[in-house]
Formats: structure tokens, sequence, C-alpha cells
């Protein structure tokens, strides 16, 4: 599938990862959006966080970063639902369950029978192996098959890492990369590498992270002062040892 065929996103998993991929889908790239949890809590959750929520599309009307019928059309695009069959005629799915691989596996063998033949899919992982997590998909779609790891919180931050296995399409990089960047993201390419975690933001954060251990453990500086020096001499907005946030502990 090509970029220009892609019309309709699925998000498998809402909260506030999966939310967040589906207002930049909606309201930066102009895609029809379905996004789907598992029971009626999360999925009521799902949908006031994305309107209502502290990133979500009433905010960014509020503060001018969408105009209201901006924000009203892209609100009429989106659908949150637990019905899996939704997801049936996607053209590109972002999965963004909790990072469980054996969940991930299963999930994408049922998206696998559920979804068109022709549709891409994607992992939002945030750094498992991405051809361990096709393992359960056919070889006609490990060619379909790639990663698309965001940060969080989605709407306001621009990264978006495009992973791609062996098997991946030159096709589908174009069109997942080119998905991202219509939805206002700044794309890293990376190869899927085996035996690791984490793409580049990850395995880079967690070098550096190591390392800030290694100051603390030997009684250099603490945390504290460690966590200012990056923050005021590198721009960090949270330094390595202060609260980070994460997508739900839900599926």
């Amino acid at each position: 599938m090509k970029l220009n065929e892609i019309k309709k996103i699925g998000v498998l998993g809402g909260g506030v990862m999966g939310g967040g991929i589906g207002q930049v889908m909606a309201t930066h790239a102009g895609y029809e959006v379905v996004i789907r949890d598992i029971n009626d809590e999360l999925v009521n959750q799902t949908r006031d966080n994305l309107f209502n929520g502290r990133w979500g599309i009433k905010r960014a009307v509020e503060i001018g970063k969408l105009e209201f019928d901006q924000g009203r059309e892209a609100m009429e695009r989106i659908t949150v639902t637990k019905d899996l069959q939704a997801l049936a005629d996607c053209d590109l799915i972002i999965e963004a369950i909790p990072e469980r691989l054996e969940l991930k596996q299963e999930e994408f063998g049922k998206l696998d029978a559920v979804v068109k033949p022709e549709a891409i899919f994607t992992s939002n992982t945030s750094g498992f192996v991405i051809a361990e997590i096709a393992q359960n998909v056919s070889e006609s779609r490990k060619a379909l098959f790639a990663g698309m790891h965001f940060s969080n919180p989605v709407p306001t931050m621009k990264m978006c890492e495009v992973i791609y296995i062996p098997q991946t399409s030159q096709d589908t990089i174009d069109a997942v990369a080119g998905v991202a960047e219509k939805a206002g993201k700044v794309v890293s390419m990376c190869k899927d590498a085996p035996g690791t975690y984490g793409f580049l933001l990850n395995r880079i954060f967690a070098a550096a992270r190591r390392e800030a251990d290694k100051i603390v453990d030997s009684g250099i500086a603490s945390q504290e002062d460690i966590d200012k020096a990056m923050m005021t001499g590198r721009n960090w907005p949270s330094g390595f040892y202060g609260q980070r946030g994460g997508i739900g502990r839900q599926w």
C-alpha cells in the first residue's frame, strides 16, 4: 500500500498513548481514525482524554493550536470502540497496547485474521524487536510490517522513529514515514536490531542513564544535581530521576 492510498487509520489500544496517536492522525493528518480498546470503561476514558484531557482537542482549541472548526471536524473523524471488527477496513494499523511482547504477538495474530490483507501493520513499542512482534502474522503481512514509535505526549512531541525489518517493503517504509510526517512528526529511520531493546531515543537515553547511575553510586553527585545539570545544560524538560509518565497497565 502506498501513502496516497491510506485513508483510514486504526489504533489498537487507547489510553494516553493510543488516544494521542489517534488525535494527531485526525487533527494534523486529516485521516478517519478508529481507536479500539477492550471494554466500555477504557473506551470512555480514552474518549474523554481525547476530547477533554490536558493534551486533548478541546484544550488545543482553547490555547489556539487548532481552530474551532478544525477541532470539531477532527472529533467527527474519530471513532472509539471495543469492536475489533471495526478495524477490518483500516489501511494502516498502529498498535499501542501495553509493553508485553507476548500480548503484542497475540493481538497481531488476531488482527492478521481480521484486517484486510493489504493493510500496513505497525507497532508503537518502546523497544521490542519488531521481527519478534510480527512473528504471528503471515509472511505476506511481514512485507507490510514496521515499527512506528512515538514519544509521549504524542500531540506535543515531534519525534517518530520508523523501524523496518528485512521483509519490510520500500513502499511500506515510505508510506509509514509519510503518514508520520503528515501527522506533524519528524521521522528518524532505524533498522530492526535483534537482541536489543530500544531503537534510537530509548537506547541512547538508557546508556546515559547507566552512566548517571554510576556517578550516583560512586558518590560523585546526587540524583538531584545530575537532573539539574541535564535540564539546565541540555534543556531537557525532565531528568533521569524525576517523575516520568507512561501508558496504562490495562489489557
